[in-house]
């Protein structure tokens, strides 16, 4: 993955807007640039719920981390896509959530990015405090390079249950592909795993807003998958779905908010245009 980090690392574009910044920024983090927050903007003044459907995203998973770690046991976590942003602070990261659930003292996470700037800054202000966390450059596009990269196979124990957060399965625009990607990780993952699914949806963006929404994706984040509640259902074909399965991740478990956090989009859980499941792996 070193050569890929080194490619990715030259092709840095800080004039166009990447989704894993986009998500930075309208949570409020710092590792992003100008272009990304004006995204931000834009795509709030075309349907004002970005920055809130943002923290929606991140309190659901929150919520997640925190249910594994507490109820079902779980002490190793590998987070794909968007999961260390900025924004929050010391304390309320989704390692920090997970360790202080957990009733083991030993907690491992590693954090899977294929963005160069979020994953340099993470390595610098995370890796030298814990070490039960490491930040590794990845791809979802690159499940096979990804799972055999040496930090994931020597970091996690993969003789024990592991929970696997996949929050960029909206890049996957390949349909086959990306049931490739569910396929690898549920068979990858030892019995008792469990996998999070975190996926935007234009199902509930209001009819007359859906044209300008569907036109400003295109021309600043062209080939993102955002797939139906029926789409999404299909990846996660065959797994058990915790209770109460496929749902806008306001809804999951929302009667145990995660202290500090303030339910973003409870009122109206359609409005942040995310889907959230939590999978048992047998």
């Amino acid at each position: 993955m070193h050569q890929r980090a080194v490619r990715n690392l030259a092709k840095l574009e800080t004039t166009q807007a990447r989704m894993t910044r986009i998500f930075d920024a309208a949570a409020g983090g710092k590792n992003n640039f100008q272009a990304d927050k004006d995204m931000v903007r834009h795509f709030d003044q075309a349907a004002p719920v970005l920055t809130t459907a943002a923290r929606a995203v991140l309190q659901f998973l929150s919520r997640v981390v925190r249910h594994l770690a507490a109820a079902e046991g779980v002490d190793q976590f590998i987070i794909i896509g968007s999961g260390v942003p900025s924004g929050l602070p010391p304390g309320r990261r989704l390692h920090d959530i997970a360790r202080q659930a957990s009733p083991g003292p030993a907690v491992r996470t590693v954090y899977v990015e294929n963005n160069p700037m979020v994953v340099t800054m993470a390595q610098a202000t995370i890796e030298p405090f814990s070490d039960l966390v490491r930040v590794v450059d990845g791809d979802a596009h690159e499940i096979d390079e990804l799972l055999g990269d040496r930090v994931v196979q020597t970091f996690l124990d993969w003789d024990r249950p592991i929970a696997v957060l996949l929050l960029s399965a909206q890049s996957l625009d390949d349909e086959e592909y990306a049931h490739y990607v569910i396929k690898r990780l549920r068979h990858t993952a030892p019995a008792g795993s469990f996998l999070v699914l975190a996926h935007t949806t234009f199902d509930a963006v209001p009819p007359e807003l859906l044209p300008a929404v569907r036109d400003m994706l295109a021309m600043t984040l062209p080939r993102l998958a955002i797939r139906t509640k029926e789409e999404v259902e299909a990846l996660l074909d065959g797994l058990d779905l915790v209770d109460p399965g496929l749902v806008w991740v306001p809804e999951w478990h929302a009667g145990d908010p995660v202290p500090g956090d303030d339910n973003a989009c409870a009122d109206q859980p359609a409005t942040s245009g995310n889907y959230g499941a939590v999978a048992h792996i047998p």
